[in-house]
């Protein structure tokens, strides 16, 4: 409850979005060649460095597929791995319902459940966002994630944002 937090999405956010499982070798980027998973993770460490105080909530079907925050939040570098606190996936719920739900519903729904005092979401998927919910969206590019400028300075910005305002959530 309260704090910051940052959600944080995967696919097209650290890497790719299209990102597929091969059993006994684990995720791998499909297309386009050239990339690998969770490329972008150092750059996310350091944007977010400034910032020791924002937690990070995973918002990835990655949780679902890996069956534990635990399992998915292994696989960051130490800088994130350490600031996950969760995820908006949790065992008491329905895999198939949720992952029926838009993200922004999803995002939202732990949202009201976390009540942080500041909170901002990284995602390439733009859509089923409640319009109260909008101006916390930092869209990423579905190939370059976070890598594009306008990411870099969205984060930048909202991070910012996020260590001076005292909340931003309807509850």
């Amino acid at each position: 409850m309260g704090g910051r937090i940052l959600y944080l999405d995967f696919d097209g956010v650290l890497h790719p979005e299209d990102v597929w499982r091969r059993p006994g070798t684990g995720p791998y980027v499909a297309t386009p060649p050239g990339h690998v998973v969770l490329e972008h993770a150092r750059l996310l460490a350091d944007l977010l460095a400034p910032y020791p105080d924002v937690r990070i909530v995973l918002s990835t079907n990655w949780v679902i597929v890996y069956g534990s925050v635990r399992k998915v939040a292994h696989r960051l570098p130490d800088g994130l791995r350490a600031r996950v606190i969760g995820a908006t996936f949790h065992r008491d719920m329905d895999a198939s319902l949720f992952r029926a739900m838009p993200r922004g519903l999803q995002v939202c729904a732990d949202v009201i459940r976390r009540r942080p005092e500041a909170w901002l979401s990284l995602d390439d998927d733009g859509h089923g966002w409640p319009d109260w919910a909008k101006g916390h969206l930092v869209l990423t590019d579905p190939v370059l994630g976070i890598a594009v400028p306008a990411a870099i300075a969205g984060l930048k910005a909202g991070l910012a944002g996020m260590a001076t305002e005292d909340a931003r959530h309807p509850v």
